[in-house]
C-alpha cells in the first residue's frame, strides 16, 4: 500500500482549513477536473486507468487489478469494455452522431456493432430526453449486453427517413477491474475512508469534481501529522466498492468514519446523507460543519439508494460512511446529462466543498475531552489575561462565549464537539479557546 508516512506538523485548531484547503485551491481543482473531463470512463477499461494516471501526477497510488469473473461478494467482476470509436452516418456518409465529439453519445458499455439499418430500426437503440430536448443523456448497459447511442431529442427529430450506417468500435471481453488507494498514516490504526467514484464519462460534477477534491485533499495532507489514518479510495461506482470490500474485510474493520464525495462542484446545497445508524460521529461532524458553513445546508437521513455509501452501510459491514454532495444526486436538471459540463461547476464551489471537508477533518482530529482544574464556580478569566487577549477581536464575543461554555462543560465527560453543538458555535472557535484555557492551566485532558 502506498503510504504517506513522513508526517511533520500537526495543525492547531483553526489551522486545518488553511492547511488542507488554502485560498485559491478552487482554480486548481477546476483545472484538474477539466484535465480529466474528456476521458471516456466506465466501470472497467483504459478510461479508468488513464484517470488514475492523472491522479498519480498529484499523489502516489497503489493500483489493484481484479480479473473478469472473480467472485466479489454476491457479484462477479464483469468483462472489460474498450471503446475506440462510435458513430451513426447518414446516406451521405456524414456523422450525425459522433463519439469523438462527446463520449456520452454512445451507450456506456455498448456491445460492438457495425451494420446498416432503417431509421425505424435505429430508433429502437437511441436514447433521448424528450423533456430536455437539447441535452444528451448519460445511459449505461453494464449488466445487460446491448448496443445503443444517446443524442439530443431535437437532433433525433431532424433525422430523415432512410438507411443509416451504425458502428460501435468496441470490445467487451475478459480483462480486469481497476481501483487505486492512497494511505496517509496517522498515529492510530483507526481509519477514515474517503472515496470518489471514477466510472462516469465526461460528467463534470458527478465524477470529475469528487476526484479532483480527493486527489488534492490527499496531496495537501502530505507532511501533516494526524491522529487517524486516512485511506483515499478511487474506485468505479458500486462494483468497485463491492470489489474493494470483498478483498479488504480486515481493513474495513479499522474504518471508524468515512465519506463518499461526489457532485461537489455546483452551487447547490451543500447536502449530507447520514449513515445507516444516523447518529454516528461522522453524522454529527458533517451536520455541524455544514450548518455553520451555510444557511442552505441539507441534512438527509440514510436510504438504501445512491452512491457507494450504501455498500459500506450494508448489513454485513455497517460502516459509518456518509455521502457529501452539493446538490443531492438526481435532484438537479443537469444530472446525468451533457449539461453537467465544465461550465456547471465553479472554482468557488469546489473550494467551498474542500473547505468543508477540511473542517470535518479538523473536528475528527481535534475533538477531545477535558476536565476543569477549577470546577467550583466560574474561574476568574480576566486575571489570567484570557479576556484581554481577545479584546477588540471582531470574533471576541463568540470566543468569550466559547470559553464560558468550555469551562461550564469541562467535566471530563463532554467532548469539544458536544460543547460546540450545545453552544451553537463553530467547532474551531470552541477548540481554539480550549487550547488557550489548557495553556493557562484551567484545563487538563480527561
Amino acid at each position: 500500500m502506498v503510504r504517506s508516512s513522513d508526517v511533520r506538523k500537526t495543525p492547531t485548531p483553526g489551522e486545518w482549513s488553511q492547511s488542507l484547503a488554502p485560498s485559491g485551491i478552487g482554480d486548481r481543482l477546476h483545472a484538474f477536473a477539466a484535465e480529466i473531463f474528456p476521458i471516456c470512463r466506465s466501470i472497467t477499461g483504459n478510461g479508468v486507468r488513464e484517470t488514475l494516471s492523472h491522479i498519480e501526477r498529484i499523489i502516489p497510488l497503489e493500483r489493484t487489478e481484479v480479473a473478469t469473473g472473480t467472485p466479489v461478494l454476491d457479484w462477479a467482476v464483469p468483462k472489460e469494455w474498450t471503446i475506440r470509436d462510435a458513430w451513426i452516418k447518414n446516406a451521405a456518409g456524414e456523422r450525425v452522431v459522433d463519439f469523438r465529439a462527446c463520449s456520452l453519445h454512445v451507450l456506456n458499455y455498448s456491445t460492438p456493432i457495425r451494420t446498416r439499418m432503417s431509421l425505424q430500426e435505429l430508433k429502437k437503440n437511441i436514447f433521448t430526453l424528450p423533456e430536455q430536448p437539447d441535452l444528451i443523456p448519460y445511459r449505461t448497459s453494464y449488466y445487460q449486453e446491448r448496443w445503443g447511442f444517446c443524442m439530443t431529442h431535437n437532433a433525433l427529430q431532424t433525422l430523415p427517413e432512410g438507411e443509416y450506417e451504425v458502428c460501435v468500435d468496441a470490445d467487451l471481453a475478459p480483462g480486469s477491474l481497476s481501483y487505486a488507494e492512497h494511505v496517509h498514516v496517522g498515529e492510530r490504526d483507526e481509519e477514515v475512508l474517503l472515496q470518489a467514484h471514477i466510472c462516469h464519462p465526461s460528467l463534470a460534477n458527478d465524477n470529475c469534481s469528487g476526484i479532483a477534491l480527493l486527489a488534492h485533499l490527499a496531496a495537501a495532507m502530505h507532511g501533516l501529522g494526524t491522529k487517524y489514518t486516512y485511506r483515499f479510495l478511487f474506485a468505479p461506482g458500486t462494483i468497485g466498492a463491492i470489489t474493494w470490500l470483498s478483498r479488504n474485510y480486515e481493513t474495513s474493520r479499522r474504518i471508524k468514519h468515512g465519506i463518499v464525495m461526489s457532485c461537489v462542484g455546483d452551487a447547490g446545497g451543500p447536502t449530507y446523507k447520514r449513515t445507516w445508524r444516523g447518529n454516528s460521529m461522522i453524522d454529527r461532524v458533517m451536520a455541524h460543519v455544514l450548518t455553520h458553513e451555510t444557511l442552505t445546508a441539507n441534512i438527509v437521513d440514510f436510504f438504501p439508494y445512491g452512491y457507494d455509501e450504501r455498500q459500506y452501510n450494508s448489513p454485513g459491514f455497517r460502516l459509518d460512511v456518509g455521502l457529501f454532495q452539493r446538490s443531492q444526486f438526481a435532484t438537479f436538471p443537469e444530472y446525468h446529462t451533457s449539461a453537467d459540463n465544465l461550465d456547471f461547476i465553479k472554482p468557488a464551489h469546489l473550494e467551498a466543498s474542500m473547505r468543508m471537508a477540511a473542517q470535518a477533518i479538523e473536528v475528527l482530529e481535534c475533538d477531545a475531552r477535558y476536565a476543569s482544574t477549577a470546577p467550583q464556580g466560574e474561574p476568574q478569566l480576566g486575571r489570567r489575561g484570557l479576556y484581554s487577549a481577545i479584546g477588540g477581536d471582531k470574533d471576541g464575543y463568540a470566543k468569550n462565549m466559547a470559553m464560558l461554555w468550555v469551562m461550564n462543560m469541562a467535566d471530563g465527560r463532554h467532548s469539544l464537539l458536544d460543547i460546540a453543538e450545545r453552544a451553537k458555535l463553530p467547532f474551531a472557535t470552541v477548540a481554539g479557546m480550549a487550547e488557550a484555557l489548557k495553556e493557562s492551566g484551567l484545563l487538563v485532558p480527561a
